[in-house]
């Protein structure tokens, strides 16, 4: 392919120089009963930055995991999201690019880190192509949940808040509500991860049909406890679906999230894990919920204090539920 044809502005939109900046929150998926359909941003953002070079394809990479295991070639989620976009615009290849990427959201620790960078990618190629070719909001959903495999991570790190999501006919829906200003979140992240897929690969194919009916119940109460009623996330958040049958692959964080509900925290697994999220009703709680976590993490005779043989580390951080998702801006030289 010839210089001319990969710097056409026709054909990408913006020009050499242009900077396309994504922030990007995390996301947790499931939501304690909310099994691949309920999705919750969380204010913590990785911040990717592109810029439209005259040739090459270059990396700057900064924070969580940025030291090893993450492609510098167009095999990085990022870009390959980016060509997922211009694919289906019938925009063909990408562009020659800079990627710099600020990286906070943990890796492998079931807060969406996967599916904030293909956000971000989606985003920043619609940005780079040219007005005639942009995806519409739907088809970004589309590209981004089909990369994801589901919409219950990329809808609220699209939209922010809480999603609800579903498929039909081979189309991701997702419902966007907003949240109680009393929710506050309070993730516990060890320093162990858990692979989605094997986490995913422990669900029985089939459940009791009073598991399923005791699920849809507590998941309906879910959506009215965040968005109004906070005081019923205890029992908003039980769950009989998916986190039993995982807490083999994550007893720590199993240990962790049953003790909390003991004290009365509403704590769940934070999508695969095995960050244990707690949704508590206002700051004082949170402020209780953190204090607990430390409490029994120190505790030594706690499956929560160790893993394979190894103690556990846990970064503690209150963080709230952004209203707004994904933040796009671009810049020119």
């Amino acid at each position: 392919m010839s210089e001319a044809h990969l710097n056409d502005p026709a054909r990408h939109g913006a020009p050499v120089g242009t900077t396309v900046t994504v922030e990007v929150p995390a996301s947790t998926g499931n939501v304690g009963p909310g099994f691949d359909s309920l999705g919750l941003a969380l204010e913590c953002r990785d911040t990717v930055r592109l810029t439209r070079l005259s040739s090459g394809l270059e990396f700057d990479l900064h924070g969580e995991a940025a030291g090893g295991g993450v492609p510098r070639t167009h095999e990085h989620l990022v870009l390959r999201a980016m060509q997922a976009a211009y694919d289906a615009a019938g925009a063909g290849s990408l562009p020659p690019l800079r990627l710099e990427a600020h990286n906070v959201i943990p890796h492998g620790r079931g807060m969406g880190s996967s599916a904030s960078a293909v956000v971000a990618g989606v985003l920043a190629a619609n940005a780079f192509l040219s007005a005639a070719s942009r995806l519409t909001p739907d088809e970004v959903l589309q590209v981004c949940s089909r990369l994801e495999g589901h919409p219950d991570n990329v809808a609220p790190t699209l939209l922010g808040g809480l999603t609800v999501s579903y498929e039909e006919e081979g189309r991701f829906h997702s419902v966007p509500v907003s949240v109680h200003p009393d929710v506050v979140p309070v993730v516990a992240v060890p320093d162990f991860e858990v692979a989605t897929a094997m986490a995913r690969g422990l669900l029985p194919d089939t459940v009791a049909h009073r598991t399923a009916a005791v699920n849809a119940g507590r998941a309906a109460l879910l959506v009215s406890a965040l968005g109004g009623r906070p005081e019923l996330l205890l029992p908003a958040t039980f769950d009989l679906l998916h986190q039993p049958y995982r807490a083999q692959a994550m007893a720590p964080s199993a240990e962790l999230m049953t003790r909390l509900r003991e004290r009365g925290h509403a704590a769940l697994i934070s999508g695969a894990g095995p960050t244990v999220l707690t949704l508590v009703n206002g700051a004082e709680e949170a402020e209780r919920a953190a204090a607990a976590i430390h409490e029994i993490a120190e505790d030594t005779a706690s499956p929560a204090h160790s893993y394979r043989g190894q103690p556990v580390s846990w970064r503690v951080q209150i963080l709230q539920v952004p209203r707004e998702g994904a933040k796009v801006t671009v810049s020119t030289q």
